[in-house]
């Protein structure tokens, strides 16, 4: 999709911006790290996917709510559920019109709720849950095979004529796995609809975000399809080269904005459990176990990544599009080095350090797939 221009910033582009320590700022200490974070961006609390393929929901409906936060909006509670539920019903359009010759699954990317935002409107997590069968939190392994062996079934079927009431068939399993869509609703006393409830609480603007990658196989500051399995909806993203990637990002953050944050996490050196990811010098392979074990402990020289080494590990594998998070800050090491806190949506209690980590300019460099920002922070205009 095409973006307008609707605000050019110039930055530099290269260069590390300068950031104001502050005097208060908190310490964390990972092993013999220790981190002073610099800045911190609103936001909402961390909450748990748990067992879903819905870390883009989690991560793009984050990041909206900071979005509304930094306009000065209230902080809300946002159904990440209702982004889902729309993302499963364009799916099986695209899925069935193309004869099965498509991506049929949970995952998805960031963006895709800004999408449903423009679509139908958002809704408070109050209002749509997404839990309809005794379940605390999301629990979408059956649901997610039933949905695929039902559109499945739908190609396949041989009288070769689909009839006018799969999809209403296809609603009904959301229906029972996911609930019924509201039409109205009561929220603080008022009732609304999904439009009105954003248009009073969410004055956001679609066409003001846009998705950035950093791959030097194709034209920089252009916009291009990058190929995903998860970009199912063929959006296109804005290419910009690796010093202009990190460069937005750290703009972003120092200018109060925050990024939604496509990435690999198969990586051996991201630990979530341990708060850190991060590049050694060392591959994997190449270490003992010990040394495996220490890198998490004590600081050490990381690789310095280079734009042939992004592009080689996104073409072989080694960097793949398997989770979306939100980045709402930064932090400095004992040695100066500067690293990025990420709120992830694997449960407030699944690490000691509240559902965050840290992670480190060349894990950003090397691992990250794409951003999704403002477009107030990017480097340049988009055509």
């Amino acid at each position: 999709m095409k973006k307008s221009l609707l605000l050019v910033h110039a930055i530099i582009i290269t260069g590390i911006f300068q950031l104001a320590a502050q005097s208060d700022a908190n310490k964390v200490q990972i092993g013999d790290y220790t981190f002073t974070e610099i800045i911190t961006v609103p936001h909402t609390p961390v909450k748990d996917q748990h067992q879903s393929g819905t870390c883009w929901s989690f991560a793009g409906t984050s990041f909206v709510e900071a979005e509304v936060m930094r306009l000065g909006g209230p902080e809300l509670d946002l159904s990440e559920m209702w982004s889902v539920r729309k993302a499963w019903e364009n799916r099986a359009y695209r899925y069935v019109q193309l004869h099965g010759a498509f991506n049929f699954g949970p995952g998805g990317e960031p963006h895709q709720v800004m999408e449903t935002l423009a679509e139908r409107g958002l809704v408070p997590n109050n209002a749509y849950s997404g839990l309809t069968f005794g379940e605390d939190l999301p629990v979408h392994n059956e649901m997610d095979n039933v949905l695929e062996a039902f559109v499945k079934a739908v190609v396949e079927n041989k009288s070769r004529k689909l009839s006018p009431v799969w999809f209403q068939a296809y609603s009904g399993i959301l229906d029972a796995y996911l609930g019924e869509v509201p039409q109205e609703f009561d929220y603080e006393g008022e009732t609304y609809t999904p439009k009105s409830f954003t248009e009073k609480f969410l004055k956001l603007n679609p066409d003001e975000y846009v998705e950035i990658t950093s791959y030097m196989d194709h034209d920089y500051f252009k916009n291009y399809f990058l190929m995903i399995p998860d970009n199912w909806d063929y959006e296109e993203y804005y290419n910009v080269p690796m010093g202009s990637l990190q460069g937005t990002i750290e703009f972003a953050l120092n200018q109060g904005y925050t990024v939604a944050w496509a990435a690999d996490v198969s990586d051996k050196f991201f630990n979530h459990k341990k708060g850190l990811a991060l590049v050694p010098e060392k591959d994997w392979e190449e270490m003992r176990t010990g040394e495996r074990d220490s890198v998490f402990i004590v600081p050490a020289k990381q690789k310095e990544i280079t734009p042939e080494m992004r592009l080689e590990a996104y073409r072989n594998y080694t960097t793949t599009d398997d989770h979306s998070m939100h980045i709402i800050g930064m932090a400095k090491d004992q040695d100066g080095n500067t690293w990025y806190k990420v709120k992830n949506s694997w449960a407030a209690d699944s690490n000691k350090f509240g559902g965050y980590f840290y992670a480190s300019q060349s894990y950003i460099l090397l691992r990250t797939i794409a951003i999704y920002v403002s477009m107030d922070v990017v480097p340049q205009g988009i055509d």
